[in-house]
């Protein structure tokens, strides 16, 4: 369980998160959504151990303060909003780069740990191709290989990983935004983890077992999909007026934009 309680960071001098808690239970996908610049990424930054933060965030039942950076390495990987790459890296180095960060491995079940995160992701037979050639979405789904490298597996020695990925598919077409959430989610069916930063709220509401919404950086709502994607929550958070219907076979909730356009 990764579990966030009273967390707070400030950048700049400026309160950028504020009094946040919340818990995130192996086996399950946590989506964080909210508008631009409501502390999305810096709360998946502290969580992750990149920022530093006021409060308490535990991964596994131990304040990740505590943890050396080798050990976080073993237990979440991360995969960050965007990445720059300046020099000319081929997508096999970059997705080794991940098997750096995790246990040693032994060179033949790196090459092939490779193969496997590079084909989870739809880009087999990329290995030799130079990053900075690719689009931005291949890009994307490159580093989520690397991060896949780093924890190959959603258990190891009785204790779950995590993923903590940050807007996983801004950058993908539809198949492979598809592609994606559905390995993020048989992550978590696996027993591991996933927290992920998320724009897209039906992509949410189809893969995410819970959700936050944050807004100004506090938390607005925090529970089960069908609890918190509601028409009021989405009008107090984001301003508009959009409507929340169900799928009819499963009450499934999914958001319906075009009422935001209705005069």
């Amino acid at each position: 369980m990764i579990d966030v309680s009273n967390l707070s960071v400030r950048l700049s001098g400026k309160a950028v998160v504020q009094d946040i808690s919340f818990t995130a239970e192996a086996g399950t996908l946590t989506a964080i959504c909210g508008p631009n610049g409501s502390g999305k990424t810096t709360t998946m930054k502290a969580v992750s151990g990149e920022l530093a933060y006021r409060g308490s965030v535990q991964i596994n039942g131990t304040e990740i303060g505590k943890l050396e950076a080798w050990q976080l390495a073993e237990m979440r990987g991360v995969l960050p909003q965007a990445s720059s790459i300046s020099f000319p890296f081929t997508v096999r180095e970059i997705v080794r780069m991940g098997l750096t960060s995790g246990r040693n491995r032994q060179p033949e079940q790196a090459d092939r740990t490779a193969a496997e995160a590079l084909a989870a992701v739809d880009l087999g037979g990329f290995e030799g191709r130079f990053y900075q050639e690719l689009s931005g979405g291949e890009q994307q789904r490159v580093q989520l290989a690397r991060v896949l490298c780093q924890i190959p597996e959603p258990v190891i020695d009785g204790m779950p990983c995590w993923l903590l990925l940050d807007e996983p598919v801004s950058s993908l077409d539809i198949s492979h935004q598809l592609t994606i959430m559905t390995l993020a989610r048989q992550f978590c069916r696996r027993g591991g983890g996933v927290i992920a930063v998320m724009h897209d709220l039906n992509l949410t509401a189809l893969f995410a077992d819970r959700m936050i919404l944050l807004k100004n950086g506090r938390l607005q709502a925090e529970g089960a999909v069908k609890d918190v994607l509601t028409d009021r929550h989405l009008q107090d958070v984001f301003g508009c007026n959009l409507q929340v219907n169900r799928i009819p076979a499963d009450g499934a909730p999914f958001v319906l934009a075009h009422s935001a356009l209705i005069d």
